[in-house]
């Protein structure tokens, strides 16, 4: 992470991780605090450059140093203020008319206490000089290609079937059993090791009920429908007065900032941040990235200034907000970056581009390759992630079937050294070459990216994301339909019982926004 200046004296640190007062206790296991001086993530670039120098330049990655950090007096839960990223705006005073969304829904499921009363302002900016959300023209451009409920349904369906049939997933609904029996199988493996056994144990039932333990989706299919209900959100009595694009970018920024809002009044309530009981299941940079809207930093900061900037949290949400553009690569990259700067940086971002091209392309008609191009487009030649897209789609083309293509996958671009199989820039090139192997069918590339077991966390579900919207719902085999049409609330508890089918209904309903001009996200470009 960037080098971190000594604070003022007197003042108080609240971002997350950091030592003075964390607002949520994220450390990452190899001992990477966000927000702390001097410490990086193994095989990270020094030469990442801050949120203000990636800003200027346009691109995330663009050359520059590392942005200071300044206090920022008045702003912010700290008692001394929040810091920001020099340049970066405080979040404006809320502009929205009464009445937000609604308690209970996909979106904003309980809102508590905010942190900044999020709003079409909220959506607005981060680097200096950036125009207002108003500012920012997002009507420029055609109405999107309307798109067939059946690719909404493939859509949701794959990633849910996807999730499911990762050996993850297992391990995360068994966060609806009682804790001891987590407890018992820790102690079962910890056994196995110290009696040399290759029985390994597995997540268990005991007397308990064992329906949380059966095939279904789990913590990628319920983050991608709680991302999903920002379109719907945005047609709440709030945001009248905007044009859609704004609509749409204010209830994706009242969504987050919602939950941060749960999480620090989570923390506030317990003795200690460590000891919070949390609202929710999340990834390390979701947390983080929560933990820093709650201290009042903004994107990009938010993503910038996290110890998984890098991981691909946000692909699975921008696939499904690239059915706001159908047909429409560039807008829908675009829409992915706005969301993708509250919890990622780098690799992070560009991976999420360019799973929303992808699957913008595909809602739009296209042909799987044409898809996987789409994508590429978004992936910067010089980085890893786009360094890896290209060689996984080169071996793609060459491989025969995706089950032949799996051992290549694992050799040559699944990394086995980091403690967490997540990075963007390994699970995107796999869903994307699996596709291409495939030819865009989901019922070969599932399997297939299930065998990876190093990325089957994500990667069977974006490679079901982008199969699914190019297929259709009837491209997921029945039997997975059944079982994974409905969410268990594992990760976030307000979705238990989310039918997808019913979903994708509600949202072929809900209008497209119209396309944007330019490309970048309105967090840091007048291009919105």
């Amino acid at each position: 992470m960037n080098a971190d200046p000594t604070p003022a004296a007197g003042a108080t640190d609240r971002r997350v991780g950091a030592a003075a007062a964390p607002v949520l206790g994220v450390v990452c296991p190899d001992g990477v605090v966000p927000g702390t001086a001097g410490r990086r993530l193994a095989g990270t670039d020094p030469t990442r450059p801050g949120p203000a120098a990636a800003s200027a330049a346009g691109k995330p990655g663009a050359a520059g140093g590392p942005a200071p950090f300044a206090r920022t007096a008045g702003h912010g839960s700290g008692a001394g203020g929040s810091r920001t990223a020099a340049g970066m705006a405080p979040p404006p005073e809320p502009a929205l008319e009464p009445g937000g969304p609604t308690r209970g829904s996909v979106m904003n499921p309980d809102p508590g206490p905010r942190t900044a009363e999020p709003s079409a302002a909220g959506a607005e900016a981060g680097a200096a000089g950036a125009p207002s959300l108003r500012d920012i023209r997002l009507d420029g451009g055609a109405a999107g290609t309307p798109v067939r409920r059946d690719r909404i349904e493939g859509l949701l369906l794959g990633i849910a079937a996807g999730d499911a049939a990762g050996w993850p997933a297992v391990r995360h609904r068994a966060a609806r059993m009682p804790e001891w029996t987590r407890r018992l199988t820790r102690e079962l493996d910890t056994f196995a090791e110290e009696n040399a056994t290759t029985t390994l144990p597995v997540p268990l039932a005991l007397n308990q009920p064992p329906e949380p333990l059966r095939l279904g989706p789990s913590d990628d299919a319920e983050w991608a429908v709680f991302t999903a209900g920002a379109l719907l959100a945005r047609n709440e009595p709030a945001f009248r007065g905007l044009t859609p694009g704004l609509r749409l970018r204010a209830a994706v920024d009242l969504a987050w900032h919602s939950l941060a809002g749960q999480v620090a009044a989570a923390a506030d309530r317990a003795p200690e941040v460590e000891s919070a009981v949390l609202p929710l299941r999340a990834r390390i940079s979701v947390r983080a990235g929560l933990g820093n809207l709650a201290a009042g930093l903004r994107p990009p900061a938010t993503g910038h200034d996290n110890p998984h900037y890098f991981d691909d949290a946000a692909c699975v949400r921008a696939a499904v907000l690239a059915l706001a553009h159908p047909g429409e690569p560039g807008p829908a990259a675009a829409l992915a970056e706005f969301d993708a700067r509250y919890t990622q940086d780098g690799d992070g971002v560009h991976g999420a581009r360019a799973m929303a091209a992808a699957v913008a392309a595909a809602l739009g008609g296209a042909a799987p390759e044409e898809a996987v191009e789409a994508a590429l487009a978004e992936l910067p030649p010089g980085t890893e992630i786009g360094r890896n897209g290209r060689y996984a789609v080169g071996l793609a083309r060459t491989a025969g079937t995706a089950f032949a293509l799996v051992p290549l996958l694992e050799h040559q671009i699944v990394d086995h050294v980091y403690s967490y199989g997540i990075a963007a820039a390994e699970t995107v090139p796999v869903a994307l070459a699996l596709t291409v192997a495939a030819r865009g069918e989901a019922a070969a590339a599932l399997p297939a990216a299930a065998c990876l077991s190093r990325v089957a966390d994500s990667a069977p579900a974006l490679a079901g994301a982008l199969t699914g919207a190019l297929g259709g719902g009837s491209s997921v085999p029945a039997t997975w339909r059944a079982a994974c049409r409905t969410l268990a609330g594992c990760a976030l508890p307000w979705l238990a019982g989310t039918d997808l089918v019913e979903f994708a209904g509600r949202l072929a309903a809900a209008a497209t926004e119209p396309a944007t001009p330019g490309g970048q996200s309105g967090h840091d470009s007048p291009s919105g």
